[in-house]
């Protein structure tokens, strides 16, 4: 793994998300990490309402107490998705005694969770700007995003995950007997229910009833347009482990288990309970399993990883039921979803140097991107403009009289 340093590293995080306010502490902590590990940090803070900004008070996660984008020290920014410009745009719409200028990026490191920032939307920008980032790819990024997409895929891989029925919410409000009537049919009681696309528990309902169902499928429906119904795995233990790298050379972390005073790990659980995000939950490392059952998990999160073309960092959650020698993968959060610091710093990695080896495998993968080949030029333009747009599509329009014969 490469150990070169680079300059300027720009976090992105905020984002038009529900997990908004989980995203301002992820950055926080990586902005801190990257500090003390000697980069230039770039705050780049995106409101609510979709408005990006950059200054120093973003650095400081004690003014968003209040609105924050009322501080006089803010500047409004854009991220240009023009390759030449590699960066931001500040002051972007500049007036005439002022002008726009640029500051250049060397790395992103998203930390927008959920909408726009976990599901390939924010990746896919940075292609376009060709600014390497951190993290999994476009197509990783979305696919690990939609747990309904991530199930079909790992379960063709032959990856262990659990029975489940998915729908549209057009079909919920339509005819929700039938959709009630196609999940007890295939799936018993105890159920989850799940938006598709979800993150930090938000939205996530047990039902252990038909009551309970309807109203757990109404509330993930209002945050997701497809809905996922899972068959409860009872009496199972929540395993997490971590992953990290790019391609085949992926290491994997000690097992953690989450301990939980709900039937699941609840939102407030992970991040109201204290100051650090899922570093503050209660847990026990290593987790409680035998050598054996911790390797297979372990290399599973490999496996799975690679199945979705992961770069970067993931934190994989499976559910583990040891006495049967069983456990089923349970989602794959990428990046900026987990950085799960807390995992490597049991392998003696504090969190300054994780997010240094991220953002050389940041650039690595950019490096890896710039050898396939763009520019290819044929005499097609060529050819097109001296034959006309219809000579180019290789057939000519043949008119018919009304009542000639077909």
């Amino acid at each position: 793994m490469s150990t070169r340093r680079i300059s300027t590293v720009g976090v992105i995080f905020g984002g038009r998300s529900v997990e908004h306010d989980v995203s301002i502490i992820t950055a926080n902590q990586i902005m801190r990490a990257l500090d003390q590990a000697g980069y230039e940090v770039v705050p780049i803070y995106i409101s609510r309402d979709g408005r990006w900004y950059t200054g120093s008070p973003l650095l400081n996660v004690k003014n968003f107490e209040n609105e924050i984008i009322g501080h006089k020290d803010l500047q409004p920014v854009i991220l240009s998705p023009a390759s030449n410009h590699h960066g931001l745009i500040l002051n972007p719409i500049a007036g005439r005694f002022s002008k726009s200028e640029i500051k250049r990026l060397d790395v992103a490191f998203p930390a927008i969770h959920g909408t726009n920032g976990e599901d390939g939307t924010l990746q896919g920008l940075l292609e376009m700007a060709d600014i390497p980032y951190v993290g999994c790819k476009v197509l990783a990024s979305a696919l690990a995003n939609d747990k309904i997409t991530t199930k079909a895929l790992l379960r063709q891989q032959g990856v262990p995950v659990v029975d489940d029925i998915s729908f549209r919410r057009s079909e919920w409000l339509d005819t929700p007997d039938q959709v009630i009537e196609r999940i007890t049919a295939s799936l018993p009681y105890p159920l989850f229910v799940k938006p598709a696309t979800t993150g930090s528990s938000i939205g996530i309902g047990r039902a252990q009833d038909e009551t309970l169902l309807r109203a757990s499928i109404d509330i993930a429906a209002s945050f997701d347009r497809r809905v996922l119904v899972e068959a409860a795995v009872t009496s199972a233990t929540e395993i997490n482990c971590a992953v990290i790298g790019n391609g085949s050379n992926i290491r994997v972390s000690v097992l953690e288990q989450p301990i939980s005073w709900e039937e699941y790990l609840t939102y407030e659980e992970k991040y109201m309970r204290g100051s650090e995000g899922m570093k503050s939950a209660d847990r026990i490392i290593p987790a409680p399993l035998t050598p054996e059952l911790t390797q297979r998990i372990q290399q599973t999160a490999i496996q799975a990883f690679q199945a979705i073309d992961g770069y970067g960092t993931a934190r994989i959650d499976f559910l583990v039921k040891p006495d049967e020698d069983l456990f089923y993968l349970n989602e794959i959060n990428t990046l900026p979803g987990s950085l799960a610091f807390y995992l490597w710093q049991e392998d003696g990695i504090p969190m300054s140097d994780l997010v240094s080896q991220l953002v050389a495998l940041a650039q690595e993968a950019h490096a890896e991107k710039r050898r396939n080949t763009y520019d290819y030029q044929t005499e097609l333009l060529k050819l097109t403009a001296a034959r006309g747009i219809k000579g180019a599509k290789g057939a000519k329009a043949v008119s018919k009289k009304p009542n000639s014969p077909a």
